[in-house]
């Protein structure tokens, strides 16, 4: 028969005994004391349940969709002018204030000198423009004075011509009336073609002034088709290039391409409650962070392995989240306090080990939108060296200023164990600088109550057998896949566990009671009526400074149960966990 997990006892199998004697007057003034300190710690574990949101685009609210969209198209044109991966501009100097008068005094005075060479340029312009009337004018003097001196010269000659006709006329009277007339026949003659002389100067002239206007028009023309061929070449040019957008990931996703870009995106808007400029204005941020910080190259690096027990990863929460746990009670070692925070360089060495500790965790989330793509995280405070060490503040608080700005929704449930007094306080000082929505993430347990709310949210068989769970290293007779029951034993009671066999086997379980200060034993009944009961193991009181966790076995070859006693004397609630399987024995 081959191992199988034992059925947890049904409610009928439990059975509670009361004490037989009541608490004495020194245990109920320890149930008064118990009171006081647990009521602080109902105080410190307080917090608004924070649900997750869904990261199914469908699913979203439509307001949420249409941020998401814009989002994406802002995106989309940032790649596209390659905007994401450009340095950031350095900011400019300020400059003294009397370089900044001489600047100004100097850029006035080279702008009055600018006034002064366009007003002498206009000037020229004009004056070049008057000379050009002028000499148009003169040339149209000039012509006209030739005109006149022409006209003045066919006059005179017409005067002589007509005196010498008058002579002849005088002396020939007889032909005087014929001569007359031909000379008057002629004069008309003559004075057509002085006419048509001025007349065809006159419109050589306009022809002129026609040319000239012709050219200046081919000349605009000629700049206008220049213009227009610079136009067409420029637009023929931006159509000829190519828009290549850059290509950009972040935890090996990239930032537009499928749904899980989607899921990416989201966690950048609801880090700003879905503003959408000042989420791109996010992203833009952490990728240039990621280029300056080197996170490619620091996944590779070796930064070795001091703060391995610092933090550490431990299985998983009931709803599949990977846990991770931060011990700063490491920090009480002096000899790794101080190879950690003794100077700047060991500082920043820590800071980057506990980046590439978390990019490797978000590496390994699943960022499909059904998928598990957060954390949580488990801050044990025992021991830890508090806010006096002004070097572990100062290195604390920057790793959180990084993780914050470019990790964003990476984390879902924030779990502080063992608060001492004083966090109750700090933790009221600082609450008024988070947002309502990282508040709910955050749940506050004080010693006593560390135990029950890990289990509150990780299976006991999950947690780490340091802070009351069932999980060990090294290999064990139980593994995960076994589940555990839990039970809470009241003050002054005893419980009992039963396990029934039927058959010939070999039962193995594993118990454990939180803090222990309890008496346990354990034995087998058979169910036969003349049959003995075995005991298998004595009750004894067992100390919290004692085992753990008690793994016991019995070869049972006959029908009947194992009965285990967990007597409980104590004024203070006891937190039980039980499993058990069955091994075949040879024949």
């Amino acid at each position: 028969m081959a191992e199988e997990p034992q059925k947890p006892a049904s409610a009928e199998e439990v059975v509670a005994v009361p004490a037989e004697n009541p608490p004495s007057e020194a245990e109920a003034e320890n149930i008064e004391a118990e009171k006081a300190q647990s009521g602080v710690e109902d105080k410190i574990s307080q917090s608004v349940s924070f649900k997750e949101e869904t990261n199914v685009v469908g699913d979203l609210p439509e307001a949420q969709k249409k941020a998401l969209d814009e989002l994406k198209k802002l995106v989309q044109e940032a790649l596209n002018n390659h905007e994401l991966t450009a340095p950031k501009p350095e900011p400019e100097k300020k400059k003294p204030a009397a370089e900044k008068k001489e600047e100004v005094e100097v850029t006035e005075g080279k702008k009055e000198a600018e006034v002064i060479e366009e007003k002498k340029e206009v000037e020229v312009t004009e004056e070049k423009k008057e000379i050009e009337v002028t000499e148009e004018k003169k040339e149209a003097e000039v012509i006209e004075e030739k005109k006149e001196v022409e006209v003045t010269e066919e006059k005179k000659e017409i005067e002589v011509t007509e005196e010498k006709k008058e002579a002849e006329v005088k002396e020939e009277k007889k032909e005087g009336e014929v001569t007359e007339e031909k000379k008057e026949v002629e004069v008309t003659e003559e004075k057509k073609e002085v006419e048509v002389t001025e007349g065809k100067k006159e419109v050589e002239v306009i022809e002129e002034k026609k040319e000239t206007e012709v050219t200046e028009e081919k000349k605009e023309v000629e700049v206008e088709v220049r213009e227009e061929k610079k136009e067409s070449e420029v637009k023929e040019e931006e159509k000829g290039r190519e828009v290549v957008p850059e290509e950009v990931e972040i935890w090996g996703i990239p930032l537009l391409g499928d749904e899980r870009s989607d899921v990416i995106l989201l966690k950048f808007l609801r880090a700003r409650d879905f503003k959408v400029k000042e989420a791109l204005n996010m992203i833009r941020n952490t990728v240039r962070w990621r280029k300056e910080f080197g996170i490619e190259g620091l996944v590779e690096e070796d930064l070795g392995s001091d703060w391995e027990k610092v933090v550490f990863k431990d299985g998983y929460d009931k709803e599949g989240h990977p846990v991770y746990y931060n011990v700063f009670g490491e920090f009480e070692d002096k000899e790794l306090y101080s190879k950690t925070f003794l100077d700047e360089e060991k500082r920043n060495k820590f800071i980057r080990w506990r980046i590439q500790s978390l990019e490797k965790s978000v590496r390994s989330l699943d960022f499909s939108p059904n998928g598990i793509s957060t954390i949580v995280q488990v801050n044990d405070l025992k021991n830890s060296p508090g806010l006096g060490k002004r070097e572990l503040r100062q290195a604390t608080n920057q790793a959180l200023q990084l993780l914050q700005d470019n990790y964003p929704e990476f984390v879902a449930k924030q779990i502080f164990i063992n608060v001492p007094w004083w966090y109750l306080a700090f933790s009221r000082m600082i609450s008024p600088f988070f947002t309502q929505r990282t508040k709910s993430k955050f749940v506050f347990a004080g010693p006593s109550k560390s135990a029950d709310t890990l289990f509150r949210y990780i299976a006991p068989e999950l947690v780490p057998v340091q802070y009351g769970g069932l999980s060990r290293e090294a290999e064990q007779e139980f593994t995960s896949a076994y589940p555990v029951t839990e039970f809470t034993i009241k003050p002054a009671t005893k419980h009992s566990v039963e396990f029934p066999v039927s058959e010939k086997s070999h039962l193995v379980w594993e118990i454990r009671v939180v803090g222990w200060d309890v008496s346990y034993g354990a034995e087998f009944v058979p169910s036969a009526e003349d049959g003995y009961t075995v005991i298998v193991h004595k009750s004894r009181k067992i100390a919290p400074a004692d085992e753990t966790v008690l793994t016991n076995g019995f070869k049972i070859g006959e029908p009947g149960k194992i009965v285990l006693t967990i007597d409980n004397q104590t004024s203070k609630k006891k937190k039980l966990l039980y499993r058990s399987k069955t091994k075949p024995i040879a024949e």
